[in-house]
């Protein structure tokens, strides 16, 4: 009755027309095609938001391709960048299209076409090589300028019940500066992992309280854990406005600041580099999995609420880098598998785009740590409950595995009844969290504020114009 109806409603909203002869090219409404394609193949098709409206196309009715509704449906949407998704068997709705976006379907049909890739073990080494190399330089790391040999920039520590923070800049290429906050355990003694966290687009980035309670956390339980900016937020803003967040630029410069904080990190007497950890959700996911991928220093890693077969990120700084085009295709799963066979916690929920990781995106995760016999060093943690976050619950599964996986104590944060308390944490206001100062008075003579130059020193032109920050 509702597929009676969408047609009765998408045929009375054409406007009459001529009858369709190669005179006029067969153009018509394309509304009416859709409703003859629903027709033909019996399904709902929903155009929500009125996107077909007014829409007129030549040769519209000989684009059906008879006993293939999905390429006829292509056919006739994709000259007007429109694209369907597929709701279930019987359904289907009308959307833009996004480069970053699929319907679950085509997720699914790409993470069977990748499982036949590579059978074996050396097929998937071999792909997973070849991603590599092009993933760096898609991102363009392999276009980066040396890091110069300038000090990073220490405020003051800030000593707390177990840990200690104290603010950071480091100068990652001439005159770009990654700004964040380190934190260790109190007293540090010894040799200690370190833990990477690349933030998401979570109000407030690396200032918000959940962000310092998981950071402060880790350090008590025994690891030296580096929290650091978006590129264009937080102090970045003081070189780059926040406007500019969303060049693909963007991207480049959150690796690359990990990378090189990590490398600053490597310098000290006191890091193990052999229990290295990065964990972060959301775009702080994307990175996470990206960091895993081409980074062999990275031991442990754990996405939150980012890995999907069907979404990468609709932000410039997760995808604006082309590089998901690697490998005729991949996609965050196949990203996040190959961190295998090191040890990884894939952190989900029901509220967004992970929703399907249980049966879908895992399994095939999964099935390729197989190939090196270490299904168990792989495992989900799904909230079907809950919506995108880093909240309490996903950090409460976070802590566990790295405390396993990295050697940390995990006595050490738990209380009475052996639950893990973040109380003692210290949220700390902003203006303790500043590197620069709190006007930013304090950034240096140096610092780079033409986004054009900033593309110029990776070779690369700006696609975009914009103002440059005075």
């Amino acid at each position: 009755m509702k597929r009676l109806l969408l047609m009765v409603f998408l045929f009375l909203a054409v406007p009459k027309m001529e009858a369709q002869t190669s005179d006029n090219n067969y153009r018509a409404p394309i509304a009416k095609t859709i409703s003859t394609i629903a027709s033909i193949f019996k399904v709902t098709i929903n155009d929500k938001d009125g996107l077909l409206k007014d829409k007129e196309l030549d040769y519209a009715d000989w684009r059906i391709r008879q006993g293939n509704l999905e390429v006829s449906l292509t056919a006739v949407l994709s000259p007007f960048e429109l694209t369907y998704f597929k709701e279930n068997d019987s359904t289907y709705v009308i959307r833009k299209f996004e480069y970053a976006r699929r319907s679950v379907t085509v997720g699914k049909e790409r993470l069977e076409y990748l499982a036949d890739l590579y059978p074996n073990l050396k097929a998937w080494e071999t792909r997973k090589a070849e991603l590599k190399q092009c993933i760096i330089s898609s991102i363009g790391l392999d276009k980066a300028p040396a890091m110069p040999k300038t000090k990073p920039i220490l405020t003051s520590k800030r000593i707390y019940k177990d840990y200690s923070v104290e603010n950071i800049g480091l100068e990652i290429i001439p005159g770009v500066y990654a700004t964040g906050s380190i934190y260790k355990p109190y007293p540090l003694k010894g040799k200690v992992p370190v833990v990477i966290t690349p933030n998401g687009h979570f109000g407030d980035g690396r200032y918000r309280k959940d962000q310092q309670l998981r950071c402060a956390v880790l350090a008590k339980m025994g690891a030296v854990v580096v929290d650091f900016d978006l590129f264009a937020w937080g102090e970045s803003t003081l070189q780059f406005d926040a406007t500019l967040h969303r060049n693909s630029i963007a991207q480049t410069i959150q690796v690359l600041s990990a990378e090189r904080l990590l490398d600053y990190m490597f310098s000290q007497k006191y890091i193990d580099k052999n229990r290295v950890g990065v964990t972060g959700g959301s775009g702080g996911g994307s990175q996470t999995m990206f960091l895993a991928a081409i980074d062999d220093r990275i031991t442990v890693s754990i996405p939150v609420v980012m890995t999907s077969s069907h979404f990468v990120g609709g932000c410039p700084c997760e995808s604006g880098r082309g590089l998901h085009l690697c490998g005729n295709g991949t996609n965050n799963a196949e990203i996040a598998a190959m961190a295998a066979p090191k040890p990884q916690l894939i952190v989900s929920d029901g509220g967004d785009w992970t929703a399907t990781v249980p049966e879908l995106e895992f399994p095939f995760i999964q099935k390729t740590y197989g190939l090196y016999g270490k299904q168990s060093l792989v495992e989900n943690a799904h909230f079907p409950k809950e919506g995108h976050n880093y909240g309490e619950s996903k950090r409460m599964a976070m802590y566990p595995f790295m405390a396993k996986y990295l050697g940390l104590d995990l006595k050490k944060v738990q209380n009475e009844k052996g639950e893990i308390d973040e109380s003692t944490c210290v949220i700390e206001p902003y203006e303790k969290m500043y590197v620069f100062g709190a006007k930013g008075e304090n950034l240096p003579k140096n610092a780079l504020k033409d986004i054009n130059k900033l593309y110029e020193l990776f070779g690369e032109k700006n696609g975009k114009v914009y103002e440059v920050k005075k």
